[in-house]
Formats: structure tokens, sequence, C-alpha cells
């Protein structure tokens, strides 16, 4: 169950779940209420068809952009903008009707199990206008000019083709669309419409996002009391395997058992790490200069790479997504030590893959995607690896309220939002991420703010964020003479399926080597990928 919320407001972040955030001279609202247009069912996603649809209950002043659509393959869980002009520009206002229709494709003799026939339109645009959206009629007269609205140039940004709505026969392809260029900067706004077009790639899309220009966009990001509700509402459980043995710990807990700080050409002489890393080199870069690593002495490191899941802690960094209008809470979880890789080949379940996957300091993270008109969770982004997985809100797993599971695999630590076998690799060969129900489980709530850059100093970030080298030290070991010893162990035809599972491997399990902590993920500052 998802529901709306809504906090005392305070002057910072005044503009956040209050439904209209405005683009500069444009407001826009999210509308998440349908009325269906056409649909099809056949083709596309579990070949389960699509179905378009076109908002409804569009407050007044407020005008269309473009139509919805999704696959039927998953429940109607979606939402498009609606925009109004507030600028005080008369000779250029932020919106204007379309000059004319194109028909972009039809239907009407498609062999198809659809429901009446689909004709889509591109909307012209008038000169110093772009179209961000489609029109879907069911007859082939062209839509009213007073339908929908193009939005000035200067409020649109380039947007690219995403996740694949629909297709058939590889004729004709209906996509998602986001904006090109994403990130913490990036003023690109994901309008939820879709591009309708007869090649299945291209980079010269016929519609475009908006873009905000506001020069007080940041206002519709939440304040620190804000952030605190959204995290009571939302914050997510992590499930750890039955059978783990590394569990996550604070990284103060890391520190104050002794963890070391080595450097290049003294390696004989590391330091005592203080506890949260006040002594810690700041900035720089991954030159290979410092890392960190567990105690020397048998037993503490044996004790310390087990970590101590009662002190952990998520670490949370809050950013601006999508122009200002959704905010991603990425929920950073440390574990001291990464434990080995297993593999499944065929009909053995478990092969032991020796010390690969190994490592010292491990960061995973799974991040909430808010919107910023209504404070609702819309989407839910799983690690894994050097990848991950974005899931709707509505396909996510609640077990407490509105706070979703995630799972972490074993050894490994992926986050998963559902328990059970992914296996990294293809027809019956690859590494395992085993998950699992336990009693196990860490509350994601207990959090510590880390940054939000939009905030300015109200948060500081502490010493270990800047701490710009591996957290675990570099260690080549011979993968050849180890692959070599389990084909000695396996039958003679499956020998040769080996390499296979080296293949595809993530690359960081190929060597035992410390990641980076979450300011050195491409993520930190950009999308998820």
């Amino acid at each position: 169950m998802l529901i709306l919320f809504s906090v005392e407001l305070s002057h910072e972040g005044d503009g956040f779940a209050t439904r209209v955030i405005d683009l500069g001279g444009l407001q826009v609202t999210q509308i998440s209420t349908f009325n269906k247009v056409w649909s099809t069912h056949d083709g596309g996603l579990d070949n389960k068809g699509a179905t378009i649809f076109e908002p409804k209950n569009i407050p007044k002043g407020f005008y269309m952009l473009g139509s919805y659509s999704q696959p039927n393959n998953k429940a109607l869980y979606g939402w498009v903008l609606v925009a109004k002009d507030v600028s005080s520009n008369t000779t250029d206002p932020t919106l204007k009707q379309p000059s004319d229709y194109a028909l972009l494709w039809d239907t009407q003799y498609m062999n198809i199990s659809q429901e009446g026939h689909a004709y889509v339109w591109l909307p012209i645009a008038p000169n110093g206008y772009k179209a961000v959206g489609h029109v879907v009629t069911t007859t082939p007269d062209k839509p009213s000019l007073d339908k929908i609205r193009c939005v000035r140039e200067d409020l649109t940004d380039q947007s690219e083709q995403h996740s694949l709505i629909w297709s058939k026969d590889h004729f004709f392809f209906v996509y998602d669309v986001r904006p090109s260029n994403r990130g913490i900067e990036a003023p690109g706004v994901r309008v939820g419409t879709f591009v309708a077009q007869t090649d299945e790639t291209t980079t010269n899309l016929s519609i475009s996002c908006l873009k905000n220009i506001n020069a007080n966009k940041t206002s519709s990001m939440p304040n620190l009391q804000q952030i605190d509700a959204i995290m009571e509402f939302y914050s997510p459980f992590l499930v750890l395997h039955p059978n783990e043995e590394f569990y996550p710990s604070s990284v103060n807990w890391f520190f104050s058992n002794g963890a070391l700080l080595y450097t290049k050409g003294q390696e004989s002489a590391p330091i005592i790490i203080k506890p949260n890393g006040t002594n810690l080199p700041q900035g720089g870069e991954n030159d290979g200069a410092y890392w960190i690593d567990l105690p020397t002495d048998g037993e503490n490191k044996d004790r310390v790479s087990k970590g101590f899941l009662n002190s952990s802690r998520s670490y949370l960094h809050v950013k601006p997504m999508y122009g200002s209008t959704f905010t991603d809470l990425a929920l950073w979880i440390f574990y001291p030590y990464n434990g080995a890789a297993k593999a499944k080949l065929q009909f053995i379940k478990n092969i032991k893959l020796g010390k690969i996957g190994e490592h010292v300091g491990d960061w995973e993270h799974v991040t909430l995607r808010v919107s910023n008109f209504n404070g609702q969770l819309w989407k839910m982004y799983f690690s894994q690896h050097n990848k991950g997985t974005w899931l709707d809100a509505s396909q996510l797993e609640f077990n407490v309220g509105n706070k979703p599971n995630a799972y972490s695999s074993l050894h490994g630590h992926a986050s998963y939002p559902h328990a059970g076998l992914t296996l990294l690799g293809k027809g019956g060969v690859g590494a395992r991420d085993d998950t699992e129900q336990s009693d196990f489980v860490f509350n994601m709530g207990a959090y510590e703010l880390i940054s939000a850059k939009y905030l300015g100093s109200t948060v500081i970030e502490p010493p270990w964020l800047n701490f710009n080298r591996e957290w675990g030290p570099h260690i080549y070991y011979d993968l050849g003479k180890k692959l070599k010893k389990m084909r000695h162990l396996l039958p003679g035809k499956l020998k040769s399926l080996i390499d296979d599972i080296v293949k595809v491997l993530p690359k960081e399990v190929l060597g035992e080597e410390g990641p980076m902590g979450p300011k050195g993920k491409n993520n930190w500052s950009g999308d998820e990928v």
C-alpha cells in the first residue's frame, strides 16, 4: 500500500509535496488517473500487448502535453505531466497550440487483437516551440488543435527512448521517454509520455522532454524534516541470507575496531584509523597512494571481517533528479568484507570459486525515487554489482506498511526485490546470487544523512566520505591456475563450461580489490544504471 503524506512546511523546501512545480513560467502537475483510448493484446512484453491512455481530471487552466502508455504485463501504475502557462510573456507564452498534426501510424490494417483502431499523431509545433508527446485517436480524423499544447523551446530539453512499451513484427515501436542528460545538475524533466516510431532505435526523437529553468528549482526538494518523514514512511528492510557470514556494520564500528590505513611505499607501518575517519586523506584521486584494510592480527581480522549487524546504519545521500521534480534517496550499506562467489553449472548447483569474489570494504546501495509533486514513492533501485534494476513501487514487496523489502545476496551482497536465485549468466551456467527469507533483517530507517548538496552547509559530510581511494587492498591472484584446478574436478563434458562462467562474472568479482566509497560511484552525481 502506498499513501501520500504531508508534513509541516518551512521556507526551505516549501514547494515539496504541494502538487504543483513551477519550471520557470510553466507550472506542471502529475496526473495518474486516466481514460483508456486504445489497447492491443498482442506483441510487446510477454506478448501481452499495451494500452494507451489520456490523462483525466486535469485541473482548470492546465493542458495535456501528451498521452500515456504502458505494457499490459503489469498493473496500471504511471503518470503524465500536464502544464499551465503562468508567465507574463504574452508575445511568446510558454504554451501554444500545435499548428497541425502529422499521422505517424495507424492499426486499421494490422492483424492483431485490438480494441478498435489506433491513430497516432505527432503535433506540429509552431516556430520556437516543441512537441513533448503524442495524441492518439480511434478514428482517422485529426484531433482538435485545442487538444494538446506544445512547449516553448527554452523550456524543453533533448530526450531519449528508454524502456520498450510495445512493438509488433519489428514494424512499429513505442518507447518510454526520459531526458538524455540525467543527474544532480541536469535540468531535464521527464514528462511521462511515450514516443512512437518506425525505427527500432534512433537518436533523433520526434518529441522532447521538459526543462526546469526556474532559478529557485530546489525549492521543490524536501527539507530536513521532510526527508525524515520520507524515511519514516518508506525506509526499506534489508533481509540478509540465513547463511550469511559477512554482515554489515557502521563505518564508525569498523574504524573503532582496528581498521588500518596503508600508504604506498610505507606498507610496513599502517596507521589505525580514527573513529569517523578524521585522519583519512581528503580529496585527491584514486592513484593507489592509500587504501584501507582489516586489522593484521588473525583473530581480530576474522572478527572484524564478519561485521556487526547491531551497529549497522544506512548512509543517506539525497539528490535531485529530473530537474528537481523527483528526489532520489540513495541508502548506502557498508560491509567490512565481501565473501567468495559460487557458481552453477547446469545440474551442478554449487561450485565454490575459491577466493574469487572476496574483497575488503564492500559498499552496496538501494535508491528510493520519490515524487516531489506529492511525496509518493514511485520507484526503487536495487544495485547488483556493476549494474542494477528499477522497479515501480507497485511491483515491490511490502511486509510492514509502506516499507519495501530488499534482499541481500549471500556473500556478494547484491540487492534484489524478491527472494530466490538469480543466475549471472545464461543456459544454466553462471555465478549465483542467492537470496532468501531469514530472521536477520536490517531496518534501513536507522540512517545517517551524509550528503544533500542542495541544502548547502546544513548537511556536513563525514570525513570518510571524501576519502577518494579504495576501501580495500588491490591484490592480484592467478585466475588461470584456479580455473584449471576447478576444471580438474569436473566431468569431461563440463570442463569447457568453466570459461563460460568467467565470461559472465562482474569485473569486480575477478580480482581481490577493494571498491571505492559512495562518492567514487558514477551514480553519486548521475542517474542509476
